[in-house]
């Protein structure tokens, strides 16, 4: 079997700045005691994890200014093709506060992409499609960017017999379910912002999940943070169990799950096993310093201790097979 090829898409990519301190002063002075500063956005996120296992990347996406060409730098410590579009605007920069309160965010909107950028896009974005087998398409739009962008992201990868998987939320998660992508992977939220409704139950949203794979979308991996996740199929539901992890940086978990299901559905493993790859890297991102960061000896540790059960029957006559 030869080596699968992946791409990346970040439209809105990030120099993510983290700051820790003791103790957050709303209205005062506060002093780090630690800054971290990475390469962002979610597509990147995931771009990092994949190079980790040690997958070949392509990404894309828009950078522009001097963050535009910091992040650039960045990238040429993977191993990693750059195919990121160059803009007239600046790149913008998100922070994340941690302290014993939380963790507080400060994001930045991003530039404005005018029509002629997008264009230049979609044409690198169709060449990179002859090359790849995966997409992983994660993020927010940047403002200039129709919110049905991600749908026909979706649907020129489906032309080209390319699996597309698409990691948003808000309108442009639910325009993008239109272009039929082979995976969504909302958190509980944002699944339910999705549907519209808060979910009297784990059954009533396996249900409405399962209705989204009826429409054409092979999977919606469901992340339940802490609590694991669950693999929604037109046929079958998954649920992974993992162990208790003391999280030290859960930012960037999400994206480490998708980078870790892309990784192991790419290379042909079954798929319980791919579900549990998915969540043992998110929880060996939640246990590293850095966003987006994942160890293979942890990772490889924690698939071992991951449970996964299948639903057996129907939502009201249920019993599970274990993995």
């Amino acid at each position: 079997m030869a080596s699968p090829m992946i791409a990346t898409v970040t439209l809105n990519p990030a120099i993510d700045v983290r700051y820790t301190l003791s103790q957050f002063q709303m209205g005062g002075v506060n002093r780090v005691s630690s800054i971290e500063k990475s390469a962002g956005g979610k597509g990147l996120n995931v771009t990092r994890v994949l190079s980790r296992l040690g997958q070949k990347v392509t990404c894309t996406g828009f950078l522009g200014g001097k963050s535009g060409e910091w992040i650039e730098s960045e990238l040429s410590h993977l191993k990693v093709h750059n195919s990121f579009v160059p803009i007239i605007g600046e790149t913008r920069t998100c922070l994340a506060i941690l302290s014993k309160e939380g963790q507080t965010e400060i994001l930045e909107t991003g530039p404005f992409i005018p029509s002629n950028e997008l264009e230049i896009f979609d044409r690198t974005f169709s060449s990179i499609l002859d090359t790849v087998d995966f997409v992983v398409v994660s993020g927010s739009l940047p403002e200039g960017v129709p919110t049905g962008f991600y749908s026909e992201l979706s649907k020129k990868a489906n032309q080209k017999g390319v699996r597309l998987l698409l990691d948003t939320s808000g309108p442009a998660l639910a325009e993008g379910i239109a272009g039929k992508p082979f995976l969504i992977k909302p958190n509980k939220e944002e699944f339910a912002r999705l549907i519209g409704k808060t979910f009297d139950s784990t059954d009533d949203m396996l249900r409405h999940a399962q209705a989204i794979c009826h429409k054409g979308i092979h999977y919606v991996l469901l992340s339940l943070g802490e609590e694991g996740a669950i693999l929604v199929s037109e046929k079958r539901v998954l649920r992974a169990k993992v162990p208790n992890v003391k999280a030290v940086n859960p930012v960037g978990s999400g994206d480490s799950m998708l980078a870790g299901f892309t990784y192991a559905y790419s290379h042909g493993f079954p798929i319980e096993e791919v579900l549990k790859w998915a969540c043992a890297c998110g929880m060996s991102n939640a246990i590293m310093e850095k966003t987006g960061e994942v160890n293979l000896l942890d990772i490889r540790r924690f698939v071992k201790e991951i449970d996964v059960v299948e639903r057996i029957g129907g939502m009201e006559n249920e019993s599970y097979r274990l993995f």
